[in-house]
């Protein structure tokens, strides 16, 4: 997109992630170079991977022998009926199961706020109002409440926003292209109140969910809200600006994407795509010139800048520093200020997910979301206190940051991203440790990390110990990187690596792995795909997203990118299997409606609510057979949620349940 004019023909959401020239030019390798040396070695495996074989690489750490795995049934952990792929106007959810649409974009969520108009939006009403294009949704229970799963806080991520599903009269047609109009100063203010995220107190009455509208701990973060830069970062030259002399003070959040819950009930939110909201040019020579072209700034499709000085480089050219961060909010304290973690690191984060070592230290694991980029995990100095909450409120300031180097043999090793180990010592350019985390791209490419397939949520599964990295697709992969053991060149469909931690210590520096699936078509020998023969039409999928473990230590996992041109079916939850015969078994639980993506998934502590976020509906895409062009606001593909021809469509948190009650997936 031309961040001059802000015009744009048609393609993919505006910060979604393209089939760019990659980032990452180092010369670490790729995942499949090293998944294609270990299957060559193995005799060119072909098909669903055999248990005796993950046994061989993964070792008895965490994953049963060929022996075990034969005595166990191949029953699947999930029980129900698989929702029938397509692509249509609506969402579908299995057999038995109802879900609703529990918070939309514009809804109120206060006894003060008005009712969403989609002709008569300002900034202010978007303000007292549920946000855009939500992404991440985490549930915590309220602190004494007489059921826990019926009666807590939701925390929910809005990623970015979409003008043309939004603003009746921003499409107009030029040569026969549908192009964007130039944003105006009202449009943007709408826009940039529409980021950030949203705290909302629900309860379940029967199987219905509805907001406390009058709660004390409904809230509305964003990219006015103050927050406070932690850790080793703050307070550094390089995060100082005119408006911030101390380099701890920063004014609201960017393309908030994954996050997770805290084991002391706080929210960690992962800024993404946070490159895509500056424009204008850094004064010659300054130093932040490679920082910023290795992580695309300035690439300004939303060209904030033109309306805001701290977005336009020539003007501020430290404000980048101060985004692309994991922040923490405090959902039982409206009045606490969010902070930005440093000590994760900064690059363009999916997520945190959280788990509790034996020790009591907190590991994270992060995931940078672009091609060829890396995976990280994150372990806390200090221990996790589960009879102090507020002992543990900044846990995440002091630990160590690790990049994964992935070994053709089946073993990783976690790297240390410290200031004077190794390469990262003022010789390469590094003065602190600020410095290292600021660039950690460019710590983890001279560390030699392995590039990876867009590295997207990972989580850890606290039952089985084990560790599930989605990685999502990457079409730029080159043929030379692979060879007739794997053959994914151009990996449209992703793939998910499972990881088993030495001794099933989640603090180790060694472990081991392995690909728990290659996604896509079964059907399609070339594709490649390892989903198990159990696996129908309707189970399989591609390009692995999100993902969650429930409580019965399952996984879901949600995606992002299907569609009638690209697998004949929409985004969606899938339910996999893991343990036993039945391993690599996927189910389709819930397809959401046209151009939309499935985002966020999350259950109550009793699994008897999913939460779900379904992102952008009506994004179709270039060219769909049934339309010609892509939906815009006056010419969509559907108006979901409301169905109403003066509504545009909504995204929209929904909660699932179970018809009569129940846990659900059994």
């Amino acid at each position: 997109m031309r961040d001059d004019d802000y015009e744009s023909t048609f393609g993919a959401s505006m910060l979604e992630h393209e089939d760019a020239e990659p980032r990452n030019l180092s010369d670490n390798p790729t995942m499949g170079e090293l998944i294609s040396q270990r299957f060559s070695r193995r005799g060119l495996l072909k098909g669903a991977l055999a248990v005796s074989a993950i046994s061989a690489t993964i070792g008895t750490v965490a994953l049963e022998t060929a022996a075990q795995a034969q005595a166990q049934s191949a029953k699947s952990a999930f029980d129900f009926k698989e929702v029938e792929i397509g692509v249509d106007a609506d969402h579908h959810v299995a057999e038995g199961y109802d879900a609703q649409v529990l918070l939309r974009w514009g809804d109120p969520l206060f006894a003060d706020a008005p009712e969403f108009d989609p002709t008569k939006q300002t900034a202010r009403s978007q303000a007292k109002q549920f946000g855009y294009n939500n992404d991440f949704v985490g549930y915590v229970p309220m602190q004494g409440a007489a059921d826990p799963s019926a009666h807590g806080l939701l925390f929910v991520n809005h990623e970015y926003t979409n003008p043309h599903l939004m603003f009746p009269g921003v499409v107009e047609m030029k040569d026969g292209k549908a192009v964007m109009k130039n944003a105006t100063p009202e449009r943007f203010a709408v826009e940039a109140m529409a980021h950030g995220a949203t705290v909302a107190e629900i309860r379940k009455t029967g199987s219905q969910w509805a907001l406390v509208k009058d709660s004390k701990y409904n809230r509305r973060i964003t990219v006015t809200t103050e927050m406070q830069l932690s850790g080793p970062v703050a307070g550094t030259d390089r995060v100082k600006t005119a408006a911030d002399a101390t380099g701890r003070k920063v004014l609201g959040t960017l393309n908030n994407c994954s996050g997770a819950l805290t084991p002391w009930g706080t929210f960690v939110s992962g800024e993404e795509n946070f490159h895509g909201y500056f424009s204008g040019k850094l004064p010659e020579g300054h130093r932040e010139e490679a920082n910023y072209k290795r992580l695309a700034v300035p690439s300004s499709p939303y060209a904030w800048g033109r309306f805001e000085e701290r977005f336009d480089l020539a003007k501020e050219p430290n404000e980048a520093n101060r985004f692309g961060w994991v922040i923490e909010v405090d959902p039982f304290d409206p009045s606490a200020a969010p902070k930005k973690r440093t000590a994760l690191g900064r690059f363009k984060h999916e997520g945190a997910d959280m788990i509790v070592a034996r020790d009591g230290r907190v590991v994270a694991y992060l995931g940078d979301d672009e091609r060829f980029d890396y995976v990280y995990k994150f372990v806390t100095t200090g221990r996790f206190d589960p009879k102090n909450r507020a002992a543990n409120l900044d846990l995440l300031d002091s630990g160590t940051l690790y990049v994964a180097k992935f070994a053709a043999d089946g073993t990783h090793e976690w790297l240390p991203l410290v200031f004077g180990l190794g390469p990262l010592t003022a010789a390469n350019g590094f003065q602190s440790q600020a410095d290292v985390l600021i660039e950690a791209r460019r710590a983890g490419d001279l560390l030699g990390a392995t590039k990876m397939d867009r590295p997207e949520d990972i989580t850890p599964n606290p039952v089985t110990g084990r560790v599930y990295v989605m990685l999502t697709n990457n079409t730029s992969r080159k043929d030379e990187q692979v060879d007739a053991a794997n053959p994914r060149a151009k990996n449209a469909f992703g793939h998910i690596i499972e990881i088993a931690e030495a001794d099933g210590d989640h603090t180790a520096t060694k472990g081991r792995w392995e690909i728990l699936l290659k996604c896509g078509d079964p059907s399609v020998a070339e594709v490649g795909a390892s989903f198990s023969t159990e696996t129908t039409k309707n189970g399989w999928f591609g390009m692995p997203d999100n993902a969650v473990v429930d409580s019965a230590g399952r996984l879901w996992v949600a995606t992002d990118g299907n569609g009638i041109d690209v697998t004949g079916r929409t985004d969606g939850l899938w339910a996999v299997d893991t343990e036993g015969g039945a391993r690599r078994t996927s189910k389709l639980f819930y397809r959401v409606p046209h151009g939309a993506e499935l985002c966020g998934p999350c259950f109550t502590p009793d699994d008897t609510t999913a939460f779900v976020a379904v992102q952008h509906p009506g994004d179709d895409g270039p060219d769909w057979p049934a339309f010609g062009r892509r939906s815009y606001y006056e010419d969509l593909s559907t108006r979901w949620p409301d169905f109403k021809p003066d509504m545009p469509v909504r995204p929209s948190v929904v909660a699932i349940t179970k018809r009569g009650g129940g846990k659900i997936g059994v």
